[in-house]
């Protein structure tokens, strides 16, 4: 029996469109208030949301893989893309890794990660995970193989997990600087890929770019634009995994 894929994002308009498409029905038994079940061919999918932030999308994640016990965690949604990227809204980016970007220590000569600290987020296998958590290659090479044969843009880099939303072009700035220019930025992915690392579970990251980082103006975003493109392409990977 081939094992579920679980697919999660922050609020259920990043996967309203999965919902739907694949005729997914809601699940009221087991103590979370947005889960969803379907299939794609033969394989199971549960679909859930997790609330904003890390301390959400860690704690819903590592429930549902022990309930459900997933080959494969997708983390899917809206970023907000830095401007040195290149990346416009609509556009798709995919995640090689994660960068937990406010955990680290603030010091007389600046910020320094936990690197600094000694204190890694993970130790698994003689290997130490600090601010960075690797998400699976190979299901990013797949994913990457995908778009190509769609013809679809899509750019693989690191993502950057902040706690606040840079605002501001400045912030913007000072993130990219400070670790070597990420794609962009979101709320809950390294917690995700973090929680899926810890348990074994390949993760693979893909979001639509909403809107770019710089000083924040609504009007110049596409959250419902983003988020469909997203879903599109989750819908086309999952029908061929």
């Amino acid at each position: 029996m081939l094992k579920p894929i679980l697919v999660i994002a922050s609020v259920v308009q990043e996967v309203s469109l999965l919902i739907r498409n694949m005729s997914c029905e809601r699940v009221t038994d087991r103590g979370f208030p947005e889960v969803y079940t379907c299939r794609a061919g033969q394989r199971p999918i549960v679909i859930a949301t997790s609330g904003i932030g890390k301390a959400n999308a860690a704690s819903i994640t590592a429930s549902l893989i022990m309930q459900w016990q997933p080959e494969l965690v997708i983390n899917t949604g809206c970023a907000g893309a830095y401007p040195e990227a290149g990346l416009k809204i609509g556009d798709l980016a995919l995640a090689v890794s994660e960068i937990f970007g406010d955990e680290g220590v603030m010091t007389p000569s600046g910020w320094q990660g936990l690197e600094h600290i000694g204190i890694p987020m993970l130790e698994i296998k003689g290997e130490r995970y600090f601010n960075e958590i690797p998400l699976s290659f190979s299901v990013a090479e797949k994913a990457g193989q995908l778009a190509v044969a769609l013809d679809l843009p899509l750019r693989r880099g690191r993502f950057l997990t902040v706690s606040t939303c840079s605002g501001t072009e400045q912030r913007g700035r000072e993130l990219c600087d400070r670790y070597s220019a990420p794609l962009c930025e979101n709320m809950e992915g390294a917690a995700v890929a973090l929680v899926a690392l810890q348990h074994g579970v390949d993760c693979l990251e893909v979001r639509g770019v909403s809107n770019l980082v710089e000083d924040r103006d609504l009007s110049r975003w596409d959250i419902p634009f983003a988020v469909e493109q997203s879903q599109r392409f989750i819908l086309k990977f999952l029908e061929g995994y």
